[in-house]
C-alpha cells in the first residue's frame, strides 16, 4: 500500500488488568489481529496505536473496542473469542458480536461457559430449541457436532429427554457391521471418535462412560438404528452425508414422541463409493424442505472457529471442487 493510504488511531485502554486480557500473553490476542487484518498495532501507556489502510485500521478499532467492551462487562477473553470477532468483522456481522455473550448454553467440564461463536451458530441452537428435527449442514469445523452434543447434553440436564442417542454411519467399515458383536467397539469406534471428543469436552471422560455404562447415552452405527423407535431421546446422526436414501429415511423415521433429532453433515465431503446413489442427506435437503417442525440450517466456511487458516483452506479447496478429508 502507498504512504498516502496508511493512517494511524489510537484507542484508550485506562485499566492495566483490562490491557492484560485483551492483548494475550506475550500480546498474542494483538498478534493474531495483526496478522489477520494487516496492521501494526502497538501498545502504548493506556493507549493502543493501530496504524494500516483505512478500512482495515477501522475494522481492527472496531474488533479491538468491542473486544474491551466484553472484558468490561466482566468476560475473560480467549483466543477463540478473538477469532469469533475477526471472523464477525469480515461478515459484517460484528454488531452482534455481544449479544453471543448474553446466554450459556452449558458450562464444558473444566467449568467454563460453552456459548455461540457466531451468528450461524446461534441460529443453530434457536433452530434446535423450536424444531423436532434440524439439519445442520457445512464444512469440518463450524461446530456441528460439538454443538449438537452440548444441546442435547443440556436438554438431558433439564431431565427434557431422557438419554442421548448418537450415531454415523461406518462407510469406512462397511455399515452391514457382518463381524461378531466382541469386534463392534474395536472395529468402529474409530469412526465415532469426534462424537466421543465432544462428550469428553462436556461431560469428562469418567462422567460419560459412566453414563455409557447405564445406558442413558448410547453411541452405535447407523446400522443399530434399524428396527426401532426412539421416544423420549436427543437423537444426532454425524457424517450424514455419508447416508444413502434408505439410510437416511430409515434413520429419521426411528424419530418417537418426546424425541427431538439433529442431522449434522457436509455435503463437500460424501465418502460414498463411486457410482453409488445420491448421498442421503443431499436428497433429503430436496424432500423435506420447508415441511413443518423441520429445519435446515447451512453454514459456509466463513464461520469455521478453528484457526484462520483452516477457512481459508476449505474455501481454497471449495473453489477447485476438490474434496477435504477432516
Amino acid at each position: 500500500m502507498s504512504e498516502k493510504q496508511v493512517i494511524e488511531e489510537e484507542l484508550r485502554v485506562d485499566q492495566p488488568d483490562e490491557q492484560a486480557v485483551l492483548f494475550g500473553v506475550n500480546n498474542s490476542f494483538l498478534k493474531l489481529i495483526e496478522e489477520d487484518l494487516s496492521v501494526l498495532i502497538r501498545p502504548f501507556g493506556n493507549e493502543i496505536k493501530i496504524k494500516g489502510s483505512k478500512a482495515e485500521v477501522a475494522l481492527a478499532k472496531a474488533v479491538l473496542s468491542e473486544l474491551l467492551s466484553l472484558i468490561e462487562s466482566g468476560v475473560t477473553i480467549a483466543e477463540s473469542d478473538v477469532l469469533s470477532a475477526l471472523t464477525m468483522a469480515h461478515n459484517e456481522t460484528l454488531a452482534y458480536f455481544q449479544d453471543l455473550y448474553t446466554e450459556t448454553l452449558i458450562k464444558d467440564n473444566h467449568g467454563r461457559p460453552v456459548r455461540a461463536k457466531n451468528l450461524g451458530q446461534r441460529k443453530y441452537v434457536q433452530a434446535i430449541r423450536k424444531n423436532d428435527l434440524v439439519f445442520g449442514i457445512g464444512p469440518a469445523g463450524t461446530g456441528k457436532t460439538y454443538l449438537a452434543v452440548v444441546m442435547a447434553v443440556a436438554a438431558l440436564k433439564k431431565k427434557q429427554v431422557e438419554r442421548l442417542v448418537l450415531t454415523r454411519p461406518a462407510v469406512e467399515a462397511g455399515e452391514s457391521l457382518g463381524f461378531l458383536p466382541g469386534d463392534l467397539k474395536e472395529k468402529v469406534d474409530p469412526y465415532l471418535r469426534p462424537i466421543y471428543d465432544a462428550l469428553y469436552a462436556i461431560l469428562g471422560a469418567e462422567h460419560t462412560e459412566r453414563l455409557i455404562e447405564r445406558g442413558v447415552i448410547e453411541i452405535a452405527p447407523l446400522a443399530y438404528m434399524r428396527g426401532r423407535t426412539l421416544e423420549n431421546a436427543f437423537v444426532i446422526l454425524d457424517e450424514a452425508q455419508n447416508t444413502t436414501r434408505a439410510q437416511m429415511k430409515m434413520f429419521l423415521t426411528r424419530l418417537g414422541f418426546g424425541s427431538q433429532m439433529v442431522v449434522n453433515g457436509d455435503v463437500s465431503q460424501i465418502d460414498l463409493p463411486k457410482g453409488h446413489q445420491q448421498s442421503g442427506l443431499v436428497d433429503a435437503r430436496k424432500v423435506l424442505q420447508g415441511l413443518p417442525r423441520i429445519n435446515f440450517i447451512e453454514f459456509s466456511a466463513t464461520e469455521v472457529v478453528r484457526h484462520p487458516v483452516v477457512s481459508e483452506i476449505i474455501t481454497a479447496y471449495e473453489k477447485t471442487g476438490n474434496q477435504v478429508l477432516h
